[in-house]
C-alpha cells in the first residue's frame, strides 16, 4: 500500500552553523575548542598571526595530506571562528580561499602564551584588513614561496628551519633595512639563511637594486654576511633587473658581504611533481662580470657558491629580542616553527594548473 512519503528536506541532517561572534568569546566557547583543537590546528593559528593570510593551496601545501582534508578542517576552524576567510575578486576564474586569524583562535593563541588577547594586538577588523590591501597579492607570493619549499621538504627529507614575516623582519632589522622575510633552507649540502626580496614586477629596477645600499648597511653594522634572494615573476624581469644590481653590486664597498643570487618563477618545471624555489634556478650575482654564464644552482647548494660564509649561528632562530629564551611578551610572540607538529610526508601529486 503506497503512503504519503516523507519530505525530502526533512531527511536532511541539520548543518551546524557558525558560532555567534559573541560566543566566540565566552568560557564556554574556549572550553569546547580545549577538547577539539590539535597541535595542527594551534600551529596553524600561530602561523596566521604571524604572516597575516595564508591560502587554502598554501595551507594543503605546508601541513596537509589532499585538499579534501584541507577543507574539511579548515570548514571546522571557520564554523569555530578559530580562523575567518574570504575570496578575493578575480577576472578569471576564481581566487582561492584566503584565510586570517579568527577571533576563537586569537583567544586560544594568547591563553596558550599566558597572555590576553589585547596584548597580542589583535582586532578582528584588522586582520580582515588584508582583504583588501594593495600589497595582498605581494604577501601571498611570499606565503607561495616559502610553502612550496615546505611542500618540498615533507617529500624530500629537507626542512626549512626558519622563517619570519616582514613584520617580524622590521622589529630587528628595520632601522636599516626591511626584507620581505627571513628564511633558513637545511638540505644535505648544508644550511643556507637568507634575505628574500619577493619582486611582483611592480617596482622600477633602480629602485630595487638600490636595496642592496641598505643591505649593505646591515652587514657592517652586524658584521654577518646574509645572502639576499631576489625572486622574479619572469626570466626576462630577472635579466634587467641583474645588469641594475650587477652595476650597484660592483660599486659596494664591500662587495663580498652582500652575497646575492636571482632566480625567476618561470624557469621552475611545470611537469615536475613538485615545482618549488629549491630547484636549480639561482643565479648568483658574480663579482667578476666577465663571466656571465654562471651555472644555476639549486637552493641548498647556494652555499657552495660562497665559500667564505661562516655557517649560521643557532642563536639566531632564539628571536631573544622578542622575548628572553623564547618567551612570549605583550605583542611579540616566538616565531612559529615552519612545519606543523607530527608533520607526515605528502604523496606526490600533480601541480596544480
Amino acid at each position: 500500500m503506497i503512503t504519503t512519503t516523507t519530505r525530502q528536506h526533512q531527511l536532511r541532517q541539520h548543518l551546524p552553523g557558525r558560532t555567534a561572534a559573541r560566543a566566540a568569546s565566552s568560557v564556554e566557547h574556549q572550553a569546547a575548542l580545549a577538547a577539539r583543537l590539535t597541535p595542527r590546528d594551534k600551529w596553524l593559528l600561530a602561523m596566521l598571526h604571524e604572516h597575516r593570510v595564508l591560502t587554502s593551496a598554501q595551507i594543503e601545501d605546508a601541513a596537509f595530506p589532499s585538499g579534501r582534508s584541507t577543507r574539511q578542517r579548515l570548514r571546522e576552524l571557520y564554523l569555530w571562528r578559530a580562523v575567518s576567510r574570504f575570496q578575493p575578486f578575480r577576472q578569471l576564474g576564481s581566487a582561492p580561499m584566503h584565510y586570517v586569524l579568527g577571533p576563537a583562535g586569537a583567544a586560544v593563541l594568547a591563553a596558550e602564551h599566558g597572555l590576553d588577547v589585547k596584548d597580542l594586538g589583535y582586532r578582528h577588523d584588522r586582520a580582515m584588513a588584508i582583504a583588501h590591501n594593495q600589497r595582498l597579492a605581494h604577501t601571498v607570493g611570499v606565503g607561495d614561496f616559502f610553502t612550496s619549499l615546505i611542500a618540498r621538504s615533507r617529500r624530500d627529507h629537507h626542512e626549512v628551519t626558519a622563517w619570519w614575516s616582514e613584520a617580524r623582519c622590521a622589529r630587528h632589522f628595520g632601522d636599516l633595512v626591511i626584507p620581505d622575510a627571513y628564511g633558513r633552507w637545511r638540505s644535505t649540502a648544508g644550511e643556507l639563511e637568507f634575505f628574500l626580496e619577493y619582486d611582483t614586477g611592480s617596482e622600477s629596477l633602480t629602485k630595487v637594486a638600490r636595496k642592496l645600499l641598505a643591505y649593505a648597511r646591515l652587514a657592517d653594522s652586524t658584521g654577518i654576511a646574509t645572502p639576499v634572494l631576489f625572486w622574479f615573476p619572469s626570466s626576462r624581469r630577472e635579466a634587467g633587473a641583474r645588469t641594475a644590481l650587477t652595476r650597484l653590486h660592483t660599486d659596494l664597498e664591500r662587495p663580498a658581504d652582500v652575497p646575492v643570487a636571482t632566480a625567476a618563477a618561470d624557469l621552475l618545471d611545470p611537469a615536475a611533481d613538485c615545482p618549488s624555489p629549491a630547484d636549480e634556478v639561482w643565479l648568483p650575482l658574480s663579482t667578476r662580470p666577465s663571466k656571465p654564464t654562471s651555472p644555476r644552482y639549486e637552493l641548498g647548494a647556494l652555499t657552495n657558491a660562497w665559500p667564505h660564509l661562516s655557517p649560521p649561528a643557532a642563536s639566531a632562530l632564539d628571536d631573544s629580542t622578542d622575548g628572553a629564551s623564547g618567551q612570549a611578551t605583550a605583542y611579540r610572540l616566538p616565531p612559529p616553527w615552519p612545519t606543523p607538529p607530527n608533520s607526515s610526508p605528502r604523496r606526490a601529486r600533480h601541480p596544480r594548473s
